[in-house]
């Protein structure tokens, strides 16, 4: 089917999209689970203050295993 939108891998959670103001400039930024990044100065807050812990590697439909060489395929 022409233009038929390809449907997302099921991660097991849905991460909730959060707002806070930069704690360097002001600004309000939008986040994933309260994770931020400042577009207009850089900041970023901590991982560790998210609202839930981050999936781990093996939880990616794409992790190729332990043992998998590092390098990005891309990136060639």
């Amino acid at each position: 089917m022409h233009g038929a939108a390809l449907s997302a891998p099921d991660t097991g959670f849905t991460p909730d999209i959060t707002h806070a103001e930069c704690r360097k400039c002001g600004t309000r930024v939008a986040g994933l689970d309260g994770r931020y990044a400042c577009g207009v100065c850089g900041w970023t807050n901590d991982w560790s203050e998210g609202h839930r812990p981050l999936p781990r590697a093996e939880d990616d439909p794409d992790y190729p295993g332990p043992g998998a060489p590092a390098a990005n395929p891309l990136a060639h």
